[in-house]
């Protein structure tokens, strides 16, 4: 069963937070390029990249689900790694919510509205959008190095 839960936990972040992640690091370069005299932006490829952000991470909660069930499975969840883990996991969580989404829908709503965005805004976002993206690669390695840990790896 361990090895089951361990895939699934595996596969839902493969598949809900890599899009987050790409889609969100997307997202602030694409909304320089809108209204660039070159027509390399459109409004469009932001709307669809918020909305990836949007939707995986509502599909992104399947992760501590299934990690806190495959490290019960493992009994592990006193261990150390998976402890900051957690907050890690949390912490980017918090950030996505917090910062990252809210901070789209605002960028989204000024270009709908044909308003001039400035570079500072965006550059906040990237960010926010790096702090992010930084903290799952740090869960990522956590995950499996595995730092104390005494199940192997």
């Amino acid at each position: 069963m361990t090895k089951v839960l361990l895939s699934l936990h595996v596969l839902a972040a493969i598949i809900a937070i890599g899009p987050v992640t790409v889609a969100a690091s997307m997202f602030p370069p694409a909304v320089r390029r809108v209204g660039l005299p070159d027509g390399a932006g459109d409004v469009g490829t932001v709307r669809l990249l918020h909305r990836i952000c949007r939707v995986y991470a509502g599909l992104g909660l399947a992760v501590p689900v299934l990690g806190f069930a495959t490290a019960a499975a493992m009994d592990v969840l006193r261990d150390a790694w998976l402890v900051t883990s957690v907050a890690l996991t949390a912490a980017a969580a918090g950030i996505l919510v917090a910062f990252v989404l809210p901070r789209q829908e605002e960028l989204l709503e000024q270009l709908t509205g044909r308003q001039p965005v400035e570079r500072a805004r965006t550059a906040r976002l990237a960010m926010f959008t790096g702090l992010f993206n930084l903290l799952w690669a740090t869960v990522t390695v956590l995950m499996i190095v595995r730092p104390g840990s005494t199940t192997g790896a």
